[in-house]
Formats: C-alpha cells, structure tokens, sequence
C-alpha cells in the first residue's frame, strides 16, 4: 500500500515522550516572564492563560529526520518526515519539553522531496508498511542506536532554554527529572478514549499506553501525558522529600526547614486535568482508581501539615518561655 501525492495519509499511531523537571530559578516566572522565556519562533505567540493556574505553553517547532523507527522485533523501517516539539512552563515553576509525532498506516515506497514533507508537521512517514504493534513497543522500550529518539529531541530542546539569560540557575531545592514516554494506537471516531496502562520503571522513567479515536488531535494526545508527567513529577518529589528529611530523627528546626519547599513551592500545583481537553478528562479517573494519584497526594500533603503542626509545638513552647 502507498500514499498517492499530496494525499495526507490517516494516522494510526502517535507516540511521544515528555521531559519534567523544576526550572533553575529562585524565584517562579510571572505571565511575562514564561512568554519571554518560551518564545520558540517569532512568527508564534506563546499561550498564556492564568486560570484555573498560570500555564504558558510555547508554539510548536520541527526536527526533520531520516532514520529508522524502534521496533520491538528488530524489524528495521526506514521513516522520514517531522517530529513536533514544545515546550510547558506551569506556575512559572516546573517546565516541560515534549517531542512527538503521528504516522500512517503506510507511506510512500521512495523519499519525497522535504517540502512534502513540511506540510504535514509532526508526521514521520514510514517506507511502506509501518509495524504499528511493533513500533509502539519499540518507543516505549526507548530507542537504540541509528533509531528515532524523541528523548534525544525533547531533551535538546530543554537544554536549550536552561540556557536562557531570564534563568538564574538558583534551584529553591534539589529534585530530579523524570521522562514519560507514550503511545496512542487510533480507534474509530465516536469509540470512547482508554488509558490501557501506565507504568512506573527505573531511573524516573513513566510509560503510558493509550487508544484515542482517529479525530483526537495528537496535541490533546501530548497536553494528557504532559498533565501526568506533571502530576507524577509533583509524587515523586515530595515522596522523595519526606523519605529523605529523616522527620522522626530530626529536631524541629531541622524538620520545618526541610519540608518547607514542598510548601513554599509545590503543594499548590496540584490540580489534575486543568489544562486537558474536555474529550480526555476522563481518562484521569483511571489513575484515581489505580494507583489513586489525588488519594497518594492527599495522604503526602496530611503528612506535611501534621509533622508541621507536631515540629511547631515544641517551637511555640520554647517561643514563649524565652518571652
């Protein structure tokens, strides 16, 4: 099967990988700010928005390449076209870069001109047939040498705004990155969206499976995962707070002092799906249920106030008998 020119093919999968992590600033980004910082082109604004929460998500910018996809069965296909990318900034505090792209059932048996290329961004075309089952494991296992890394792609690109002069490179605390990476298999329009698993492996490393209908647009696709990559970072950092500040060990000083970031700087960006189109919101209460996200943060966040108010009391007691 081949695609007639200048007929676009429909897609049947999208894949993508997202890069979180906490923006070397002291001190969090305002509207402008965020703007200025994530100005990838000057022919695109940056969308702005400051309700439910400030959110600044930056015009998409394209990689062109020629290489071949990651298949899980060693199936070597040659693909050529463009991969998405853009870049997040959420309460001007944590910053993410997402790489991505759709491709066809089946594309073109030789190489086209780029230019029929550039008019279809974010699609990576495969020499004839693609091995959808096999290309979509193959991401989510990561790319090998000579294939498609979106990781490489979203990762140069964050590297590139860590570099900004608006940055001061003054972490409030220190934390680490995570990656998800993901997958969407097409299903027909009309057929309600899944989430078919979501898995926590080594090294802050998430991957998530999803079925979207045909008409979803990959950059719904890509705003769900990055919410969850989101979410997961906001765990992951402050279960790794509490597991490291050694609470029951340290005196009161001690304990506020490393609890304070989490609640100088993260417990309020908790808020699941505010920026997830409305077709997608469902797909949240799969990890309500399991592993029950909201329900983790609750208990994380109950923890912090009650090692706070046990830790102020001793303080209070000193306070006063000095006075």
């Amino acid at each position: 099967m081949t695609t007639a020119p200048g007929q676009p093919a429909r897609p049947v999968l999208a894949c993508g990988e997202v890069r979180t992590c906490l923006l070397p600033s002291f001190q969090a980004l305002d509207g402008r700010a965020a703007a200025q910082l994530l100005r990838l082109r000057a022919d695109e604004h940056v969308r702005v928005s400051e309700r439910p929460n400030l959110y600044a998500l930056s015009p998409e910018v394209l990689t062109g390449v020629d290489c071949r996809l990651p298949t899980s069965n060693g199936a070597k296909v040659r693909a050529v076209g463009t991969v998405a990318t853009r870049v997040a900034l959420t309460e001007g505090r944590l910053l993410q870069s997402t790489a991505y792209f759709s491709a066809p059932a089946a594309g073109p048996d030789t190489r086209r001109p780029w230019g029929h290329y550039l008019v279809r961004p974010g699609v990576v075309e495969p020499f004839g047939k693609l091995p959808e089952q096999a290309t979509a494991e193959g991401v989510l296992r990561g790319a090998g040498r000579g294939e498609l890394d979106l990781g490489t792609i979203a990762e140069s690109l964050l590297t590139r705004l860590l570099r900004h002069p608006l940055l001061d490179r003054k972490v409030p605390f220190k934390s680490r990155r995570t990656h998800l990476r993901w997958t969407a298999r097409r299903i027909p329009a009309g057929e309600r969206a899944e989430l078919t698993r979501f898995t926590l492996a080594e090294d802050g490393l998430r991957t998530v499976e999803l079925r979207l209908p045909e008409d979803t647009p990959v950059s719904a696709a890509a705003g769900l995962c990055e919410d969850l990559a989101l979410h997961d970072w906001l765990l992951t950092t402050v279960v790794h707070m509490l597991d490291s500040s050694r609470l029951a060990a340290a005196d009161g000083r001690a304990a506020v002092q490393a609890l304070r970031p989490a609640v100088d700087h993260l417990l309020h960006l908790w808020m699941p799906h505010a920026q997830v189109d409305r077709s997608l919101v469902h797909l949240w209460e799969v990890l309500e249920r399991e592993p029950g996200f909201t329900r983790q943060w609750q208990n994380l966040v109950q923890r912090i106030r009650d090692q706070l108010a046990v830790q102020a009391i001793p303080l209070l007691h000193q306070a006063l008998s000095t006075s």
